[in-house]
């Protein structure tokens, strides 16, 4: 900065900064994210409440940015947490704590909002980011990320038990094309949409003991107005909604998919558990997303949630190269 410039002053993003966006993020990631960026920066300026979204300007252009957004809980209330999910610095300004005044500012507001938590994730091998977030005062977060390819589900055995949800032995037609046999002969699922809303609360509600409708609420929000493609689904036995499995893609440069999807709700109506439900929806959302060429999905869960991390085990889930940080910011 020379002597007669303007210090660097960090403010909302606006519609104005998109191009400056996605040009930072593309200098340091080497991929161009336009269609993310454009979701993301459309839902925050549409519901501030959930979102975090501030840029550090100096010498009238854009240097840096960062994206929260509210992931549990509700603003004000005990237990609310929100998530890091994108943070950058252009190359020819790093060095000089932009990124701990962006972070700086993220956390100022969201201690306004009441927010408890603030967490990320970041590649294990990445030792620039990792000691960012150390010298931030982020901590190792008791939450697993794991991953699979979209390669189809193995059908489940007969006799096999491979969780709670899904005990029964595997009744679809044996002709190969597995991933379809079990989300359409035996369990049929269906896209999600907004009437299914209440439901969904149901359902987690009694296998939680939690109502965390202010959640849904934003989950079915993001996942059919937000995400670049509507990949959620639901499963239904005689014509009665019976579990849900909530994921997004998102576009990149020239409307491509992204290599990888992000899966951050799934649950299943306690009466109808042991049934398959719990497989089929995964089954179901592992081959459209194959179909659209994303190659993995990621998803994040609490590292003592047994239960949860048998089934995803059983559908071919394993450790990602990730880890989960998290920051109290009380």
């Amino acid at each position: 900065m020379t002597k007669d410039q303007a210090p660097p002053e960090i403010k909302p993003l606006s519609a104005a900064d998109l191009e400056a966006v996605i040009a930072i993020d593309k200098a340091t990631t080497g991929l161009s994210r336009r269609g993310y960026f454009e979701k993301r920066l459309d839902a925050a300026t549409a519901r501030p409440r959930d979102y975090v979204y501030v840029g550090l300007h100096e010498g009238g252009a854009l240097a840096g940015y960062a994206f929260a957004k509210l992931v549990n809980g509700e603003f004000g209330k005990p237990g609310a947490g929100a998530a890091l999910d994108a943070i950058g610095v252009a190359p020819g300004h790093t060095g000089r704590g932009f990124g701990r005044h962006l972070l700086g500012a993220v956390e100022d507001i969201l201690r306004k909002k009441g927010v408890a938590t603030l967490s990320s994730q970041i590649n294990w091998s990445d030792p620039a980011m990792s000691g960012f977030f150390c010298a931030a005062g982020f901590d190792l977060a008791p939450r697993l990320v794991l991953t699979r390819s979209t390669e189809t589900i193995a059908p489940q055995l007969p006799g096999e038990r491979v969780d709670d949800w899904d005990d029964e032995p595997d009744y679809s037609a044996p002709d190969g094309d597995d991933a379809d046999a079990l989300s359409h002969d035996r369990v049929p699922v269906r896209s999600l949409r907004d009437t299914d809303l209440r439901k969904i609360i149901s359902i987690d509600k009694a296998s939680t003991g939690t109502d965390r409708s202010d959640y849904y609420e934003r989950k079915l929000h993001e996942s059919l107005f937000q995400s670049g493609v509507r990949v959620s689904l639901v499963a239904e036995m005689e014509d009665y909604p019976v579990g849900f499995i909530m994921a997004r893609v998102d576009f990149g440069e020239f409307g491509h998919t992204s290599p990888e999807a992000e899966m951050d709700s799934i649950g299943v109506d306690p009466g109808y558990q042991g049934q398959g439900v719990g497989r089929a929806l995964m089954a179901q959302l592992i081959s459209s997303l194959a179909v659209l060429q994303v190659e993995t999905l990621r998803t994040e869960v609490n590292w003592d949630d047994v239960g949860l991390i048998s089934y995803l085990r059983s559908c071919g889930f394993v450790p990602a190269q990730r880890i989960s940080l998290v920051r109290q910011l009380g």
